[in-house]
């Protein structure tokens, strides 16, 4: 809704953006042709998780941290998991690696489908949502509903049920799929890969807007293949440290507008997600990704965040790659944990959620109890940089009228699939033209 102010100056107002998860609005003032302020508002309370662990078991985060996203619940348990370990000084055997980068193979497939077909794809084609564009794609909605169902079952398979997994302890797991159980999941797979490589195909004919992402990007990377479920955080500025860092480096401080904190890095804006792990992980991707990368246009590195539709596709095909390859390579018969004990320390962990890295850390005293958390989203890390693409979407489009330039930043927006709080789904938009 468009409304004329008394000194000439206009306010476009949103009621609701929906596709994006959680309560949030934008302003923007316009004067003379020139964007002069851009705020994200996060409105949406506090929802204060880390003060609901302190005084809490060092066994409990995962449980506890899953509740956080109803998406990508597997991120925080596993950042969790790494951190309660570190902190207690154990190492988990090389199975129960393989089991937790499966499991989170199944929220990448279930998370990036989700969000290229549901959430995104909308824009690029021109309707409000997905119902709408059902009605004329019903091809593409049913392709991204069968990825969705492949990354849920496998969830389901793992980690007890797809939302909140119940299965996931420190240290490992409380029971282990069989070989048998895992098979039974293969044929839907492997009709997931022709339809991971029929999804990328589908986006890459999407119009893209000319549009450059210059912040430096963030990601994990692991000492083999693309980075999921744990890795060293290293950037395009060539800055590498150990997780166990990451406060030295990632300051967060709250701004007047927003409910939650922001992030930055050594000082700096900059990126964590698909296209901060795709250009620092290329040469990690698997030949067919690669391939299937090219083939859609895609160089070996990606600074149009309106592109990052293409790389969630590929990210999806590596994650059904892998999860089919751990399948393969599974041997029964092995312990489902090892015991953690608890010790007085300090503990750090990450793993890349599908919307970028997530950062744990947990200090514990002696009988393990948890006297200091801090859990920092990726939503946090890129809300800055949301703002800085928005400016430069609202400058550079500034000429279109109120309904497309409205459009082109909700898209601006989507392009991060920001997760406010994984709950409900409105977002304020106001434009002041004057």
């Amino acid at each position: 809704m468009t409304h004329t102010m008394k000194d000439g100056g206009q306010v476009l107002q949103v009621g609701m953006l929906a596709r994006v998860e959680g309560e949030g609005g934008m302003h923007i003032e316009i004067r003379d042709g020139v964007v002069e302020t851009v705020r994200l508002e996060i409105f949406e309370p506090p929802r204060f998780y880390e003060a609901f662990l302190r005084g809490r078991a060092h066994t409990e985060p995962p449980d506890i941290t899953a509740r956080i996203c109803g998406i990508c619940p597997v991120a925080y348990q596993t950042a969790a998991c790494w951190a309660i370990e570190a902190a207690c000084g154990v190492e988990v055997p090389p199975h129960v690696l393989a089991l937790r980068r499966l499991l989170y193979c199944g929220e990448w497939i279930e998370s990036h489908a989700l969000h290229m077909f549901l959430l995104h794809a909308p824009d690029f084609l021109g309707y409000d949502g997905a119902v709408e564009m059902a009605a004329d794609h019903p091809g593409a909605v049913e392709l991204g509903l069968r990825l969705k169902k492949v990354g849920n079952e496998l969830m389901s398979l793992v980690g007890g049920r797809a939302i909140h997994p119940v299965n996931v302890r420190v240290g490992g797991f409380y029971r282990l799929p069989t070989r048998s159980e895992l098979g039974r999941i293969v044929p839907d797979l492997e009709r997931a890969r022709d339809d991971a490589l029929a999804a990328i195909r589908l986006v890459a004919e999407f119009d893209f807007p000319e549009f450059t992402q210059p912040y430096p990007y963030l990601a994990l990377r692991a000492e083999r293949g693309y980075a999921i479920e744990s890795g060293t955080p290293v950037t395009t500025s060539g800055l590498t440290f150990p997780v166990s860092d990451f406060t030295r480096h990632i300051t967060e401080h709250h701004v007047a507008h927003s409910n939650a904190l922001q992030a930055t890095l050594d000082g700096e804006i900059y990126v964590v997600g698909p296209l901060a792990r795709y250009t620092l992980g290329f040469d990690r991707l698997s030949p067919t990704c690669q391939e299937a990368a090219r083939a859609a246009g895609l160089e070996e590195s990606c600074r149009n965040p309106f592109r990052s539709i293409i790389v969630r596709g590929v990210e999806l095909l590596y994650a059904v790659e892998e999860a089919l390859r751990i399948i393969d390579e599974w041997v029964d018969g092995r312990v489902a944990f090892v015991d953690v004990p608890p010790r007085a320390g300090e503990g750090c962990g990450a793993s890349e959620a599908p919307r970028g890295t997530i950062f744990h850390r947990y200090v514990l005293d002696g009988s393990g109890l948890i006297t200091d958390a801090q859990i920092v989203p990726p939503t946090s890390q890129n809300q800055a940089s949301i703002e800085a693409d928005l400016r430069a979407a609202a400058q550079a489009w500034i000429d279109l009228d109120d309904h497309e330039l409205t459009h082109r930043c909700e898209q601006a927006i989507r392009n991060y699939d920001p997760c406010i709080s994984c709950a409900t789904h409105f977002l304020d938009l106001q434009v002041d033209r004057s």
